[in-house]
């Protein structure tokens, strides 16, 4: 048998890389969406049936999402998507709490070419959140408040804090998603986004901090208590 050539050893590799990468992206979009909901349970084969792909790439992204604290392995009893009981929530959101406000204030004190530009993709999300709930769009204003909690780690100009933020933020999305239709209003959402994006603009650092922790505290302390009183015991 003819061996390969390193190039095509590296091009086989790259294609691998490749499909673990997609099976990973979408088997975590399936689970921040819920379509593979809190407490899911199946085995590797019948998740990538629902997934269309071929099973070894879904295994390995399987063990990657594991190591995110999204799916637990069984061992001969298939994959469990991990559910959230209102602890773990609390636990997040306080994660949440520490990143998000950490990360307004060092974008608040970058120069004012970059905190400008920041602030418009703050704001354009916070106008699609406003326009989606006067549309009834529920999946769309979650996804623009989303990526309006994404952007602001990402711009703040910090690769740890993004990297923490990752795996909890993944997790908050679940809630985020799992929640919509039992939060009384949604509209305080978008009213503070707006308070902490003039606070970037005119570069007050600590106004920034306080405008993050504030807005993400009462959705902990909204959501938790919320869960608790219907009785829900996971997510």
């Amino acid at each position: 048998m003819a061996e390969l050539a390193p190039a095509d050893v590296a091009d086989a590799g790259q294609r691998r890389g490749s499909l673990v990468d997609e099976a990973y992206a979408a088997l975590k979009a399936a689970i921040r969406d819920t379509v593979f909901p809190p407490g899911y349970r199946g085995s590797e084969q019948e998740i990538a049936v629902r997934l269309g792909m071929s099973r070894t790439p879904v295994h390995e992204a399987i063990i990657r999402l594991q190591e995110d604290g999204l799916v637990r392995v069984l061992s001969k009893r298939g994959v469990l998507v991990c559910p959230l009981a209102p602890d773990d929530i609390r636990e997040i959101y306080d994660v949440v709490v520490a990143v998000e406000s950490m990360a307004a204030e060092l974008l608040a004190g970058l120069p004012d070419s970059i905190r400008t530009a920041a602030a418009d993709e703050l704001d354009a999300a916070t106008t699609t959140m406003e326009e989606a709930l006067a549309a009834g769009d529920l999946g769309r204003w979650a996804e623009a408040d989303e990526l309006f909690h994404r952007l602001l780690v990402e711009r703040c100009g910090n690769g740890r804090l993004r990297r923490i933020a990752q795996t909890v933020t993944d997790q908050a999305h679940r809630t985020r998603m799992l929640t919509l239709r039992l939060r009384p209003t949604l509209a305080p959402s978008a009213e503070a986004h707006r308070l902490l994006t003039a606070a970037l603009r005119t570069g007050d650092a600590g106004e920034a901090h306080r405008c993050a922790r504030a807005h993400r505290v009462s959705a902990r302390d909204e959501l938790v208590p919320l869960i608790e009183s219907i009785g829900l015991r996971q997510l």
